[in-house]
């Protein structure tokens, strides 16, 4: 009788134990500000409630949101042209951010080595949300996922292109928000 009685006092112990931990988490994490995107590398990774606000920004620039990946040929052969804009335009009137759809495991061996081959001066940031019905259609709802893809808004105005470019149409489709 003794035996039992230390051991039911034993695994009681161990349930409150284990009930005040479960609440001192409950609590942890209700407190915890909204989570920063990770840094890998030089790289942000964001999730889609990160990114978000970034695509929805009222001031007084023209934002030019690429996404793509090092894996999808359309997109490589497009970079240049967001390239050359991102040199050539008003940095004050326009921005460029290139949002790359590579794998979070790739970010150090792949993405990090390609920017720095191809000394891309936008800003990259890597989006890694596992809820892609979320955020394609959270970035416009005609989206079907395929990219390149590219959003160009402003407080004003908001078009978005599943398409690539060259230079001379995506400077075309950019005058249409900053004329």
């Amino acid at each position: 009788m003794m035996k039992a009685k230390y051991i039911l006092i034993a695994v009681l112990s161990i349930f409150v134990i284990s009930c005040k931990q479960e609440v001192k988490k409950e609590k942890t994490a209700k407190e915890e500000p909204a989570a920063l995107p990770k840094q890998e590398g030089t790289i942000k990774v964001f999730n889609f409630d990160q990114l978000e606000p970034l695509l929805h920004k009222k001031d007084d620039k023209t934002y030019v949101v690429n996404f793509w990946a090092t894996w999808c040929k359309p997109c490589v052969e497009e970079l240049p042209a967001f390239e050359k804009l991102h040199k050539e335009i008003d940095s004050e009137k326009v921005e460029v951010l290139l949002v790359s759809l590579d794998f979070p495991n790739q970010i150090e061996s792949e993405l990090i080595p390609f920017i720095k081959n191809r000394e891309l001066a936008p800003e990259v940031v890597v989006l890694d949300d596992p809820n892609q019905n979320k955020w394609i259609n959270g970035v416009d709802k005609s989206w079907t996922g395929a990219i390149p893809a590219t959003l160009i808004y402003n407080k004003n105005k908001r078009t978005f292109f599943e398409q690539s470019f060259d230079y001379a149409t995506l400077t075309n489709e950019l005058q249409k928000f900053i004329n």
